[in-house]
């Protein structure tokens, strides 16, 4: 059977958060007849309470909250992350799992009132990133039910594992909260610590004949090189990727549960994008000579975690993508082997912008592979009769687009294969034959496609329509298009400080008092007197003013000459700003974790 939590560690599931003149008091008000915790306003310390202390005449101010998300300490203060709204994702092993619908942050912060100035400032630059932190996206939660571990894992937890509370059970490296549960950790406050994922939880039911199948799709991001697009590329020293996202297709079925893992990671090695307001910034690979024993580092971790492993690379070949795609085959070349295989796939070229069902000649390169691994089986009785052996792991650049088209490929191939053996599908039969089935299973994943492009680039994912209708469409088209210019403005004008905000709840970034953040205007000459909004205002102005001065050319002649003047110095400023592209982006200022 699969694991679930010991009852006598079950954590609260609503609490009432009482604001007083000197502390907040957490009170579980679920029926649970645990202690109340008081946390101080003027330094974040705990402690534990068998009733509501007296406010001293004041009316506290009281709400209702949904769990304790964590505590994470700056430079003099502390704050307080709760889930103040939450709403029902789905169900799973009977169990409700919950979407973070607001996250809201609790200065603890009284003790700044004493602190130099300086640190006053730079605790309130370092708070202003926490109200970036509070619009996080895509973060998922279970009372009940640890859904850090695919179904495989846990069903492998030993008995005394079983028994933990969900946060020592937890996967740390898919635990979006696992720095800022260090404080909760060290005051054994097990009932308030609640484990918490990002990624995606998508789920739905249909009916085929007599049978009800329950289709469920978890993806669940990995914290250790987490970021946004342009600034978390590549992998880091120690071999782990950007945008590494594991994705579990779970089946349950007249008893039965059957679950099949592929996973998705930027190329392993290190190299770098930096926006600079190009379109398309260089690709820059860093440390070429490291790259080997990057990627047999990464690849030595998938084999630890999921035994085989298949990388398929949707790069193009020529081009910059072709040179990362040279170098990722070159890495990997002393490490293939009968457990590691590499395949390239030039999306791109085969499939084009519209012919994706060219893919199955990528799965007819891959099929033995999958068969061969298999995927994971609890029959009626919760006994297992196949494991899941290895992993595809999939990446494009983004690992978002092609990743997500070829994912739900390779995610409709297994699912035949596995309502065939449970005697749901005949042999001729697919996921097309059932069209509602069909629409419901492209929705899953086209959702799910767009909740992780949220998180790591911004916006839904490009290619969205193929998956959610099975064509490319004009609509869809035209969206991609939109999507592409919010990710350009995105990438280049703010994502830096979420950057920042990332590395703080993560842990990536210590903060102390010896450590500095980089300025928010640099030094330089240009970098001065650079702000792109000014940029932008003036080559607008200039050329409205070339336009005017054009009109005006039929009635005197010398308006043609003015009129030259305000291109010139339209086009000069333009000129500069793109000599000069990386002074206007939006860059992180916290100093970057060495990769």
């Amino acid at each position: 059977m699969l694991a679930k939590a010991d009852p006598s560690q079950k954590l609260y599931t609503r609490m009432r958060l009482w604001e007083t003149p000197d502390q907040y008091v957490v009170e579980p008000s679920d029926g649970s007849s645990g202690s109340c915790l008081a946390i101080s306003r003027a330094d974040g310390t705990m402690t534990l309470l068998d009733e509501i202390p007296s406010s001293g005449g004041r009316t506290p101010k009281i709400q209702t909250i949904f769990g304790v998300v964590g505590i994470l300490k700056l430079l003099a203060g502390s704050y307080l992350f709760v889930i103040t709204e939450r709403d029902c994702a789905g169900s799973y092993l009977g169990h409700p799992i919950f979407k973070v619908s607001k996250l809201k942050v609790f200065p603890c912060d009284y003790s700044l009132k004493n602190s130099p100035e300086e640190q006053k400032k730079m605790e309130s630059e370092f708070s202003a990133m926490l109200k970036v932190a509070e619009k996080t996206p895509g973060l998922y939660f279970s009372y009940d039910v640890n859904i850090t571990l695919s179904a495989q894992r846990l069903n492998e937890l030993g008995d005394d594992s079983r028994l933990l509370p969900l946060w020592r059970q937890a996967e740390p490296r898919f635990l979006w909260n696992n720095y800022m549960l260090e404080v909760l950790i060290d005051n054994k406050l097990d009932q308030y610590m609640l484990p918490v994922i990002q990624g995606s939880f998508q789920n739905f039911q249909s009916a085929i004949g007599k049978d009800i199948i329950d289709v469920t799709l978890i993806a669940r991001r990995c914290t250790r090189r987490t970021g946004t697009r342009m600034w978390r590329r590549g992998a880091d020293s120690d071999g782990y990727v950007a945008n590494f996202v594991e994705s579990e297709q779970i089946v349950h079925l007249n008893g039965h549960t059957a679950s099949f893992v592929q996973v998705r990671g930027s190329i392993p090695f290190l190299w770098e994008q930096i926006v600079d307001l190009t379109y398309k910034p260089r690709f820059e690979i860093v440390k070429p000579e490291e790259a080997p024993r990057v990627a047999e580092r990464h690849f030595l971790d998938l084999r630890k975690k999921y035994g085989n492993v298949l990388a398929v690379d949707l790069v193009n070949k020529h081009g910059g993508e072709g040179r990362l795609s040279e170098k990722f085959a070159s890495a990997v070349q002393n490490i293939l082997s009968d457990d590691v295989r590499y395949v390239h796939f030039d999306f791109h070229r085969i499939c084009g912008h519209i012919h994706f069902e060219r893919l199955s000649i990528l799965y007819d390169q891959i099929e033995d592979f999958l068969v061969k691994n298999r995927y994971y089986l609890l029959n009626d009785k919760g006994e297992k009769v196949e494991a899941q052996i290895g992993v595809v792991r999939t990446n494009c650049i983004d690992c978002l687009d092609r990743t997500n088209v070829t994912q739900s490929m390779i995610g409709r191939k297994m699912l035949e294969l596995q309502l065939q053996r449970l005697g749901v599908f005949d042999a001729n039969q697919t996921i097309r034959s059932y069209p509602n089935f069909d629409d419901c299973f492209k929705i899953l994943w086209a959702t799910q496609g767009d909740d992780i492009s949220i998180q790591y680039s911004g916006t839904p994912a490009l290619k969205g329509d193929f998956v959610r209708y099975g064509k490319r469409t004009s609509q869809g088209i035209l969206k991609d298009g939109w999507n592409a210019l919010m990710r350009y403005y995105l990438n280049n004008f703010v994502d830096g400080t979420k950057q920042d905000a990332i590395d703080l709840l993560q842990g990536h970034y210590i903060v102390s008092v010896s450590r500095d953040m980089a300025p928010k205007r640099p030094t330089g000459k240009v970098e001065a007197i650079a702000s792109f909004r000014i940029a932008l205002a003036l080559i607008a102005m200039g050329f409205f003013l070339t336009m005017m001065s054009l009109r005006q050319v039929p009635n005197d002649v010398w308006h043609l000459a003015f009129s030259l003047l305000w291109a010139g110095l339209s086009l000069g400023i333009a000129a500069f700003v793109k000599a000069n592209g990386r002074v206007f982006c939006n860059r992180p200022r916290l100093h970057k974790p060495p990769l």
